[in-house]
């Protein structure tokens, strides 16, 4: 394919979508999921995707704390996928190739709301029961203003949904945020960053099968992890934006399957950082680097004030043995303008908010969970969660209402993105052993001290990067709710096979049978 010309397209600016109804119980809306197909860039043609209400991303939801938000989620999809389906695994061949649910992703909600992967549905098909094509999920909103996102957690399709188009971005409010003064309106501005690959015709391109493929490999079948080549933010390639010589805040997300991003502004300008996964940090941050893994979400402040006129790109650090080739270095770029339309009176605080220690409570259990690579019978690899697969029996029971410390041990030889369902958790370090002596006789040697999470990571999270050869630990109190969670990687490709692992928060009387 022709390579695409950088930022002739302008940034689309995400419209807040209007609830149908409002009552005492809260807002409610109603979404749906329908092909569609539109122009990601100017020399492209159309391309079909899926989308919530029949755009990508999905409409931005914003919403308040404490004033519960319910969601009618409409299946009218096709019956056939747009993507390549592997239906060797987790036993894809006796259901539908369309199946959707819909988790929002940092919510703590009850599990009938959570999406849980086996609570699909599709437009026409239910294997028991009354056949339907929607479900009402409700958002209580008893948390701290952050940026939550929604997208598709289907058994085993995950991977291929999100990468459809089937994602969107939730804006959580609160008093506390809306005091310290922060820019708003139409400088406050939601940024989800994906990457893609493309067909001449504009389809969307992703492998049918890995490119070291055997012969006696399914077809089509499932890839370890999938990085395209082409960076698309809120749903234009490789946009630019104007902006004012004044503050602006960039609320991002990384929305991709496996790609992680090393972020910087090619200017030397430093990013403020002020928020991350579970709202703002205790005090800003300034970098001039950051990283974002899958899912990852970060809250940043940038001050053009004194760059009017001038053009600056955010910009992805490739590192020193990229290939000079690779066009993903670049995300977006920012044209100033030479005038403020308004006196820009917004602050650039330093203190932010209350975020209280849970190292402080007592701790129920440690846990050392291990993050494993294996390979199944067709000799592909096959990543898994303490050796454990997704339909075996659940292993994590937390009480409702304690404290534990989960510690990641990364036994492979690349970073896992963990994300945690139900909890906001704290990360309490990062500790280096010998990989190679433990994958040899399962000893673990420690070859450092504990290092501290990184000042922006030391705030509430719901997904962190577990480096390879680590045992990265965070402390999380389970609750408000009982019932059925899930933990897995957040990339997408590892979750789909077979790095997802069901949790289950019980009740004392529970834990007494």
């Amino acid at each position: 394919m022709q390579r695409l010309e950088k930022f002739v397209d302008p940034l689309p600016i995400l419209n807040t979508l209007q609830p149908n109804k409002r009552t005492k119980q809260g807002a409610y809306y109603d979404i749906t999921m329908e092909a569609f197909k539109t122009k990601l860039h100017r020399d492209l043609p159309r391309t079909t995707l899926w989308g919530y209400n029949g755009q990508f991303p999905g409409p931005l939801i914003e919403a308040f704390r404490d004033e519960p938000v319910s969601v009618t989620w409409h299946n009218e999809l096709p019956d056939r996928h747009i993507l390549p389906v592997d239906t060797s695994i987790h036993g894809l061949d006796k259901l539908p190739t369309v199946r959707t649910v819909v988790h929002l992703h940092g919510m703590e909600t009850t599990q009938e709301s959570d999406g849980h992967p086996e609570a699909w549905y599709t437009r026409n098909f239910q294997i028991t029961g009354p056949t339907f094509s929607k479900r009402t999920f409700h958002y209580p909103n008893h948390q701290r203003s952050t940026l939550l996102w929604y997208h598709d957690h289907a058994m085993g399709l995950t991977r291929l949904n999100v990468y459809a188009g089937l994602a969107g971005m939730y804006l959580l409010r609160d008093k506390q945020e809306a005091s310290l003064n922060l820019p708003s309106g139409e400088y406050e501005i939601p940024l989800m960053i994906t990457d893609r690959s493309f067909h001449p015709d504009g389809s969307l391109s992703y492998p049918a099968q890995p490119a070291d493929a055997g012969p006696n490999l399914p077809y089509p079948s499932i890839v370890p992890a999938f990085l395209g080549d082409t960076v698309v933010v809120n749903g234009k390639v490789w946009p630019y934006l104007e902006v004012e010589p004044r503050k602006y805040r960039f609320r991002i997300l990384n929305g991709s399957n496996t790609r992680a991003y090393q972020l910087f502004l090619d200017d030397g300008s430093v990013l403020h950082q002020i928020g991350s996964d579970g709202g703002l940090l205790r005090k800003r941050v300034d970098m001039e680097i950051i990283g974002l893994q899958p899912a990852e979400r970060i809250d940043v402040i940038v001050d053009f004030s004194q760059l009017a006129g001038q053009t600056i790109t955010l910009k992805n650090n490739l590192g020193p043995d990229a290939d000079p080739a690779d066009e993903m270095g670049d995300i977006i770029q920012f044209r100033v303008t030479n005038h403020v339309k308004n006196k820009d009176s917004s602050n650039l605080p330093s203190n932010l908010s209350y975020v209280p220690s849970l190292k402080q409570n007592d701790i129920s259990t440690v846990r050392y969970l291990k993050l494993v690579g294996s390979a199944d019978e067709f000799d592909r690899p096959l990543l898994l969660l303490n050796h454990l697969k997704w339909h075996d029996p659940v292993t994590e029971k937390p009480k409702l209402d304690s404290t534990e410390i989960w510690a990641f041990v990364n036994t492979t030889d690349f970073s896992h993105p963990i994300h945690i369902h139900l909890v906001q958790f704290q990360v309490l370090d990062h500790q280096t052993f010998d990989l190679e002596r433990f994958n040899e006789d399962g000893t673990l040697i420690f070859t450092g001290s504990p290092e501290a999470a990184s000042p922006n990571n030391r705030s509430w999270k719901d997904t962190i990067e577990v480096p390879a050869g680590t045992v990265t630990r965070v402390i999380a109190n389970f609750g408000p709710y009982t019932g059925d969670y899930v933990w897995h990687c957040h990339i997408l490709e590892h979750e789909d096979y077979d790095m997802m692992r069901p949790f289950r928060v019980i009740t004392d009387d529970e834990d007494k049978k």
